[in-house]
């Protein structure tokens, strides 16, 4: 079905800027980049970089019954398939209801079947062309070898608005405590909104400013005609290879400082922070119960525990979950039975969703949901959509959310510049003034 030719690469961070600035060209583009050369935590990374270009095949859809509708795509396909779940697959799951406001209108589910693939590994790349189109590799690679990397700027300036005030916000998190101290909830993931209406970007550009100044292990550009994804994530939602499933969730966020010796002291009050730790652990509960819906009995294990990752931008206290599977298990059933993920939702799970809905503003979709890939064989890898810009050309809707984990022992005030220091990047390269 598809021709695979190899490549030598002399220098691959020149080569993914022509890549995606060749990928222009192509009504659906997804771009993963895992940064491998910034990040430590990169064990289970299968690609330095994967490009997915032109629909052969897609499937889009609304929640119900997308679970049904996405493995009859995935089992009849059997090949590649590129795409996204937006959070609002929940609603098929359980009797739950997205009723805010939506600026974006993407579509809750998205996958294609691309015609051309690039995979690049260290300075080997693998092109893989559905045998339809496999006349055109040589001259696809030579035009993307003359591609000329331009730097444009977004001559607009961009008025980024705040859906929740800062007031508004410290009084939603304080009902939110409300919940909590009467025991309805142990811990809930409290977003909320940035905007801008009636906007004109270069999404290309901006993906290439927020991946420098991010360097994250899961970045992502995504294109679907009129709307995009310009993602610097450095969580990854869940991965398949053979019967191993890997989860690996992120609660716990400090900030970073020039001054070496801070810095590193930053890092460890991190990893010793009651608040943060607790938070982790209650989610690592949270996915271990998940994974086990799928397990093969004893096999769910904590690899890795409220350890601390640096980024650019942020330190992170990352746990590492994993489980076995029977080969005969969908991996639609896996993702059913774990989405969505829990440091975006809390525990218990479905009460965490209906207070959410209640206290925030605007409908998550993509923002919370996860993208990536199937492989031919049923194997995955999912990010979380966190750190990201949303766009749609279209209706001119610029959007990006950031959140923070409340528990019982958060304070408003701090929880809401968590939240301002993880919007940093994104204002960053949207505006010249940032935070």
């Amino acid at each position: 079905m598809r021709t695979s030719i190899f490549k030598q690469i002399d220098n691959p961070n020149a080569f993914k800027k022509q890549l995606l600035n060749w990928s222009q060209q192509f009504r659906e583009i997804t771009f993963l980049d895992s940064n491998v050369n910034y990040n430590q935590n990169s064990k289970y990374s299968s690609y330095d970089l994967v490009l997915a270009v032109d629909a052969f095949t897609s499937i889009v859809t609304d929640y119900t019954n997308v679970f049904e509708d996405l493995y009859e795509y995935q089992s009849r396909m059997k090949d590649w398939l590129f795409g996204y779940m937006s959070y609002d697959l929940k609603n098929d799951i359980e009797d739950l209801k997205s009723k805010n406001f939506d600026g974006l209108q993407f579509p809750d589910l998205y996958f294609f079947q691309p015609k051309k693939l690039f995979f690049l590994k260290g300075n080997q790349l693998e092109i893989q062309y559905l045998n339809m189109c496999d006349d055109e590799v040589e001259d696809d690679f030579n035009e993307i070898n003359l591609q000329e990397l331009f730097e444009f700027e977004n001559l607009q300036e961009i008025n980024i608005q705040q859906r929740v005030s800062k007031e508004k916000y410290i009084e939603k998190v304080s009902k939110m405590l409300d919940y909590i101290h009467r025991g309805d909830i142990y811990e809930a993931n409290f977003c909320m909104e940035f905007f801008a209406k009636d906007v004109q970007i270069n999404p290309s550009q901006v993906y290439n400013d927020l991946n420098e100044i991010s360097e994250p292990p899961f970045a992502v550009y995504f294109k679907n005609k009129d709307i995009f994804l310009i993602s610097a994530s450095p969580e990854r939602y869940l991965k398949k290879v053979d019967t191993k499933i890997i989860s690996q969730p992120i609660k716990g966020t400090a900030k970073r400082s020039f001054d070496m010796e801070l810095d590193e002291e930053l890092k460890v009050n991190l990893s010793k922070d009651a608040k943060e730790r607790s938070e982790n652990i209650m989610i690592v509960d949270l996915v271990r119960n998940d994974l086990s819906h799928t397990a093969t009995k004893g096999s769910v294990q904590v690899e890795e525990l409220c350890q601390v990752y640096t980024f650019k931008q942020v330190h992170q206290m990352i746990s590492t979950v994993v489980s076995n599977v029977e080969n005969t298990t969908s991996p639609i059933q896996i993702i059913k039975s774990t989405f969505p993920m829990g440091s975006m939702t809390g525990a218990p799970k479905i009460s965490a969703m209906k207070i959410i809905e209640e206290l925030e503003e605007t409908k998550r979709g993509l923002y919370s949901g996860a993208v990536g890939y199937f492989t031919p064989n049923g194997d995955f890898d999912f990010n979380v959509v966190i750190r990201s810009i949303l766009y749609n050309s279209s209706n001119q809707y610029l959007s990006f959310s950031v959140g923070s984990a409340i528990t019982s022992l958060s304070i408003p005030e701090k929880e809401y510049e968590e939240c301002l220091l993880k919007a940093q990047a994104m204002f960053e390269v949207l505006v010249d003034d940032s935070l």
